[in-house]
């Protein structure tokens, strides 16, 4: 079960390039956790593209934006640069899912995530949270909404 609002997001370090790695904790504004189950899948080509189109809108809050899915750091390379996404992709695979397991959205069945949004403010509190089904593009407008009460 994905963790729920009020709860402190744990932290994290996950690889965002095949040599550079990314904390929860280096940020100071609010975050925004985007779960997707795997790169190249048409439903989270659109969803993180959809995000990357909003990006001004979550940076003008001083929110931001980070992809984590099961795949590895070369395969997130490769897509982002196909694909423009705008915000770092990170890879949450050795060991395969342990963030996405913290945040209670492994799915053990098929060694992915769920589709799943956290915004998570300077405080480290989850203020909230989106456990969309993995067929279904969830939009941004749900999390911009979240981070824009936080001002």
């Amino acid at each position: 079960m994905a963790l729920e609002t009020g709860v402190v997001a744990p932290d994290f370090a996950l690889l965002a390039t095949p040599d550079q790695k990314v904390a929860l904790s280096e940020f100071n504004g609010p975050v925004v956790l985007i779960f997707y189950p795997a790169d190249w899948s048409p439903v989270c080509s659109d969803e993180l593209s959809v995000f990357s189109a909003a990006s001004r809108m979550f940076h003008a809050r001083n929110a931001q934006l980070l992809g984590i899915s099961v795949d590895g750091p070369w395969c997130h390379e490769a897509f982002k640069e196909q694909r423009n996404v705008a915000f770092p992709l990170l890879a949450d695979h050795n060991p395969k899912g342990a963030v996405a397991k913290a945040y209670g959205v492994y799915r053990a069945d098929d060694d992915t995530s769920e589709r799943a949004l956290f915004v998570i403010d300077a405080h480290r509190n989850i203020v909230w949270s989106e456990v969309s089904p993995v067929g279904i593009n969830p939009g941004a407008d749900g999390a911009l909404r979240a981070v824009e009460a936080l001002s």
